[in-house]
Formats: structure tokens, sequence, C-alpha cells
């Protein structure tokens, strides 16, 4: 997938440059399973999700979804298929219209794409509700009386309404208190053992991604430069990246003194990107290779593949 977003200046409006949020990335998600992107904010992470469900239209590539190839669809053929691909927001706040109800938010999927009405359609948001853990008794409430972690049920909710196969989870948990956190964490867990549903989970943070994820691509400056399993991402990550921000996470541990790796300069502009290698000028173990040739995600491993020249060397 690649995604450019033109820069426009003047009277005119003349496109002067892009910002490359996310250039050529790939990757794969079995059914069932997990995977985590991860990656300092700016990376492209959330453009990715909005990309596989087709929010934005790509600059180019694929995305295959069951075989059929999402970005050549038009609006009703996408229409079809689009209630196997849901997404989860950020923000339950500004995801859900302040001037409807929960009855008219969960169960405006089911009247769009299948016709629900009446006493139907408030029975199956019954069901929804309390299968997201709230209280059927609210359908008639509006969504700035509830509180942050019931509002992302009620995004939940809405989002498992017409049965999808895949959920694209977009920091589900990142306005939310730790014990809450926790809650939705094991909701959307038991969710997708229930629902056989296949999560597409964005996140910031490592501890999150490790409790979710079956595997990890880590981004940065719109690229992926590591993917592997969850267990060879925190065991033996290879590149150096990858390494710097496993080292920042905080143990729960007083005794425990991890070594931090100190990384220097600034993280570089998605419209000015370095040459080479992107990550050149902050990284450790750069050599001259680095600043001039782009390193490619290649395989290191069984399932784990990697862009780094000193690695791949």
């Amino acid at each position: 997938m690649v995604k450019y977003f033109p820069l426009k200046s003047g009277v005119f409006r003349k496109t002067v440059g892009y910002v490359r949020a996310v250039d050529h990335v790939s990757f794969s998600v079995p059914k069932g399973r997990t995977l985590g992107v991860v990656g300092e904010s700016g990376c492209g992470k959330t453009t990715v999700g909005r990309l596989v469900v087709r929010l934005i239209e790509p600059t180019s590539g694929e995305i295959i979804f069951e075989g059929n190839d999402i970005c050549k669809l038009d609006q009703k053929d996408l229409r079809k298929i689009r209630s196997g691909l849901q997404m989860v927001f950020q923000d339950p706040q500004s995801s859900l219209n302040p001037r409807m109800t929960v009855k008219d938010i969960v169960g405006e999927p089911q009247m769009i794409h299948k016709g629900v009405k009446g006493v139907d359609l408030r029975e199956k948001v019954q069901i929804l509700l309390e299968r997201v853990g709230l209280n059927p008794d609210h359908m008639y409430r509006f969504p700035h009386e509830f509180s942050g972690g019931q509002r992302q049920r009620i995004g939940i909710a809405r989002a498992i309404a017409l049965n999808p196969k895949l959920l694209i989870l977009d920091e589900p948990t990142s306005s939310l208190d730790v014990s809450v956190q926790a809650q939705i964490l094991n909701l959307l867990q038991k969710l997708q053992s229930e629902m056989e549903l296949t999560f597409l989970f964005i996140s910031h943070d490592l501890a999150v991604i490790k409790h979710v994820s079956d595997h990890i691509a880590v981004m940065y400056v719109g690229k992926i430069v590591e993917n592997a399993s969850k267990q060879t991402i925190f065991k033996q990550p290879l590149h150096p990246y990858t390494q710097a921000l496993l080292s920042s996470v905080q143990v729960p541990d007083p005794d425990y003194r991890p070594e931090m790796i100190p990384l220097k300069g600034t993280v570089p502009s998605p419209v000015n990107p370095p040459s080479g290698c992107r990550f050149h000028t902050r990284c450790p173990s750069s050599r001259p290779i680095c600043e001039s040739t782009e390193p490619q995600l290649v395989p290191v491993g069984d399932e784990h593949f990697v862009a780094c020249h000193s690695v791949n060397a």
C-alpha cells in the first residue's frame, strides 16, 4: 500500500510536495489472528487502518480481502463487502454522533445493510448492548451521558452489529483509565473467540500490543521495519529501532534496571524523509550503505522479516 497526501500552496493551490504517510507497506493477517501495528506517533499506523477499510483512498497498491481487491470495487460493490470490515476508533467521544441515541447508533448498520426496523431492530440492539456489557435500558440515552469506557463499548457494539470478519482497532484503549483498558481488552478477546474475528490492532503501547497480538509489525516513518511473531519481537528483536522501542518499556519491578538505548535526533518528517534507510539519522549502527540504499523487508527466520542492512548483511 502507498498513501501520499498532497501539500498545496499559493493562490492557485498548486501541489508543492507530498506527505509520504504510508510508503510501500505490505503485510497479511491470517483468519482469527491478531496483527499488532506499533510505532511512534506520526509513523502511519492510523493511516494504514483507514486504508484497509477504504475510509481514505490509497495512492496505489492492493488491499485483498477474501480474494477481492477492494481498491478496485465501485461504491455499490464496496458497500456489499464493507459489512465484513469494521473499525473501532481511538476517541469514543468524537466517533459517536452526539445527536443520536445509542439505539440509533448501534442499530444504524442493521437498518442500512439489512433493512431491520421497528421491534426487530430494538431487539437486536438490546442483544448487542448485552453482549458488550451494557444495560439495554440505556439504549435511549445519548453518548454524553456515558463514561469513556461505556462509549467505547457502544463503538464496539456498532462495529460487531453486522458480524464482521475483520476489525480494525485504532488505539481503542489509549484514552481510557488503566482499569477500564483491561476490561475493554478482555471484552475484545472474548468477542474474538466467540465470533472468530480477525484483528488489526493499532497502538503505541507495547504492553497492550504484547497482551493482544499474535504477530507484530513495527512501523517507522511510513515503513514497516520489522515483522515477526510476538515471542520473537520481544525476545529477539533485530532491528535497532525495535530494540530501542523495547528498551523504553517500563517493567513493574523496582529492582529491574533495563539498559536504555538512547536515540539521537528527532523523528524525520514524512514530507522529506532521509535517503536510504529512514532510520539511519538516528541509528547507533548506521553504516555508509544505510545513507544511500533503502533496505528491503526480507526474511531472516521463520516468519521473521527485517529491513536493515546490518542484519541482512
